[in-house]
């Protein structure tokens, strides 16, 4: 989630801080950022699904905000740190929202999953994201770290660089579990075609 410069980061954290310690005045002021930084992340994710998609950018982003409210509490260590949970959140929210579409419709109908080629499969595939969901609980039970890589990168939108700041290790380490993670993912979801490095 790019934000332009080190002292809005700084300012971002400062702010999640004061509210997770029960300052309103700072939610006031957080508020707009934290609603800017959703609607990015969320319109990313949405402008790879399908133009009938049911569940809207808007939407997506109001249920990430309310669900924030259970984290009040917490105490906030970071821009990257709130960046891991709304990704989390987001895949979560998407998750139960595509279980949800997959009952409503016998025989299983979830929405697909269009992931391009920076993320984990082609379009063409159609990868089902419950599927995915479930291929990611596998891998983190594997290798948790190279989960979390995926779930910050395709559910939050997050870049190498801001991935590797949210689980404190090198850009390099977060590209190569990024390549690893998709083959993985590749194979268990059953598409033979190479993935695009």
């Amino acid at each position: 989630m790019p934000m332009s410069t080190a002292s809005s980061k700084h300012e971002f954290t400062g702010l999640l801080q004061a509210w997770g310690a029960g300052d309103e005045k700072a939610l006031e002021k957080l508020t707009p950022l934290v609603y800017t930084e959703l609607h990015r992340v969320a319109s990313f994710y949405m402008a790879g699904e399908r133009s009938q998609h049911t569940l809207q950018t808007t939407a997506l982003i109001n249920e990430v905000y309310v669900r924030l409210g259970d984290f009040q509490q917490i105490e906030w260590k970071n821009r990257a740190h709130f960046c891991g949970i709304c990704a989390h959140l987001m895949r979560r929210i998407l998750v139960d929202f595509a279980r949800s579409r997959r009952s409503q419709k016998r025989g299983g109908g979830a929405f697909p999953v269009q992931l391009d080629e920076a993320l984990i499969v082609s379009r063409e595939s159609g990868a089902d994201l419950v599927a995915l969901d479930e291929a990611l609980k596998e891998l983190a039970l594997i290798d948790n770290r190279k989960s979390r890589v995926i779930e910050l990168r395709f559910f939050g939108g997050l870049a190498v660089d801001e991935t590797a700041e949210v689980l404190r290790v090198s850009a390099e380490t977060v590209k190569r579990d990024w390549r690893l993670a998709k083959a993985w993912l590749l194979r268990r979801l059953g598409d033979q075609r190479p993935y695009e490095a």
